[in-house]
């Protein structure tokens, strides 16, 4: 009888949890994706980049923003749940059935552990596979749309050999005034452009880029020794796109856990290198983690923040997890300084969370109220009485 009935307190428990975790990794991420949202956006409205392209670009950017999403969602769903639990007397009903505080953490900890593996199969193999095939496609679209490079008033030196400035630039005509070219293609004799307006083209296949320029003047060393100077009414500038020779490259986040393991055994690169990479090591592991941590915190002040409404729980998992953050960003500065080892600097965190969740929860197990909410109450109940006395 008692087993059923534990069956069924962490099942409803299991439940409460589920839909406001849904929720917020729904909404956390749409807040997350909106600001790079409408940067693709005008790509896709401004520069003519095909949809399907963009919608490639937003599902590489996935696993980036589910790695902070998920433990954030996790918290606010523990907060809410157990807020609205306690406020609605449940949790006083399934202590007085014999249900203690750690009795309610097994189905908590079971969903630690479903937000535990989805956090480390993205740090493991979703994150380096999304962040390697975003460069990789944003490479690709820089090379079959070329004016996606193009922008006023900068130096662009995107293309190969080749270093261009322009005063003003139209997107949708793809003309431009004000033109300055550096052609340094044959080092023998660099050459330097000067054109009052230009239009730029491209073949289909996007390899070939074409520059046709009006009103200008060409200014061209001659073996080091000579100088000759051209002026045109209209001149055609051919760049080959394909022999840029760029190479989409990796840094240590997006490696693989297998080229982060062999790199270290190899001692790869420089100290600096070296030392990033046993962050990231270590922080593959550590991020998942942080939801059995975010577990132990967010039961007891979730019951302790029963009258406090779903505005505070937001609020509190806010908090928390800047304050997770900024301890884990401490860390990796006194990491990457080679001041601390690179397993504290990422674990510390953890460390120091976890001890402050179960000092949190054996002050709840043990009936006793929090200063924070203490002070809290008195005073929303002093602003209460202050202003409600104004009132006529």
């Amino acid at each position: 009888m008692m087993r059923a009935m534990k069956k069924t307190l962490h099942l409803y428990i299991f439940r409460e949890i589920s839909a406001p975790f849904l929720l917020g990794l729904a909404t956390f991420t749409s807040v997350l994706l909106m600001g790079r949202l409408l940067r693709l956006a005008d790509m896709v409205v401004a520069k003519g980049v095909p949809l399907l392209d963009i919608l490639r670009l937003v599902i590489y950017l996935l696993p980036f923003f589910c790695l902070v999403t998920i433990p954030m969602a996790f918290l606010l769903a523990i907060l809410l749940a157990f807020s609205r639990l306690s406020a609605d007397g449940e949790i006083t009903a399934m202590k007085a059935g014999g249900a203690s505080i750690y009795g309610m953490m097994p189905p908590v900890m079971l969903f630690a552990l479903f937000a535990y593996a989805a956090t480390a199969f993205i740090t493991i193999k979703a994150l380096p596979w999304g962040n390697t095939a975003f460069r990789q496609q944003v490479y690709e679209l820089a090379q079959s749309r070329a004016d996606l490079a193009l922008k006023e008033k900068v130096f662009i030196d995107d293309f190969p050999g080749m270093v261009m400035y322009l005063d003003r630039y139209d997107d949708r005509q793809r003309s431009m005034t004000g033109v300055l070219i550096h052609d340094d293609r044959n080092p023998k004799e660099p050459s330097t452009i000067f054109a009052a307006r230009g239009k730029i083209s491209a073949d289909e296949d996007g390899r070939l880029l074409r520059l046709n320029l009006s009103d200008g003047s060409i200014h061209r060393s001659v073996d080091n020794t000579g100088y000759r100077l051209v002026s045109f009414q209209d001149y055609d500038l051919a760049v080959d796109l394909s022999s840029s020779g760029k190479k989409v490259e990796k840094d240590e986040q997006d490696m693989t856990f297998a080229e982060l393991r062999a790199g270290i055994a190899a001692k790869q690169g420089t100290d600096k290198q070296l030392r990033d990479m046993m962050l990231e090591f270590h922080r593959r592991f550590a991020l998942p983690f942080a939801s059995f941590v975010f577990a132990l915190v967010g039961v007891p002040l979730g019951i302790q923040n029963q009258r406090s409404g779903k505005a505070a729980g937001f609020s509190l998992s806010i908090g928390i997890i800047v304050l997770y953050y900024i301890l884990l960003s401490i860390g990796k500065i006194l990491g990457q300084r080679g001041i601390v080892d690179a397993a504290v600097a990422v674990w510390a965190p953890n460390i120091i969370l976890a001890l402050f969740g179960l000092h949190l929860l054996r002050t709840t197990a043990a009936e006793r109220r929090m200063k924070l909410f203490t002070k809290g109450a008195d005073l929303v109940q002093k602003l209460r009485l202050k202003f409600g006395r104004r009132r006529p």
